[in-house]
């Protein structure tokens, strides 16, 4: 059993979030504006094991110092993207405050009146 069971929740909280998931990659993609922010990842038994997140690059490698249960990004741009261990010992408030910036992220790259639709509640996606 992973360690964030609120995590779903949190991800599918966020305004304009749409989810599916990718039998091919075994993923729960979390999307905005048809753009990802969040993946989760299923290990060779079928269970969550990983949330890949986009980050600023500096602190995503601050991160990945810090923590060794976040670790540069699963299948996906080292740089920009990382996994956070769902079995790891990762505080519950950095995790959400990751959830945070990666949406915000992805969010903030869509044209401003895509962000303003979404923020108002009126995009259908």
């Amino acid at each position: 059993m992973m360690n964030y069971p609120w995590l779903y929740d949190e991800l599918a909280s966020k305004p304009g979030v749409t989810k599916d998931y990718k039998v091919e990659w075994q993923w729960t993609r979390y999307q905005v504006g048809g753009k990802l922010f969040a993946a989760i990842c299923r290990d060779e038994d079928g269970q969550d094991s990983l949330v890949t997140l986009k980050l600023d690059p500096a602190e995503g490698a601050f991160l990945r110092d810090q923590y060794a249960d976040i670790t540069p990004g699963y299948y996906m741009n080292k740089e920009h993207w990382n996994s956070v261990n769902l079995n790891g010992a990762v505080p519950d408030n950095l995790l959400k405050d990751m959830v945070e910036k990666s949406y915000r992220l992805v969010l903030g790259g869509l044209s401003k009146k895509a962000q303003r639709e979404i923020l108002e509640g009126k995009s259908e996606s």
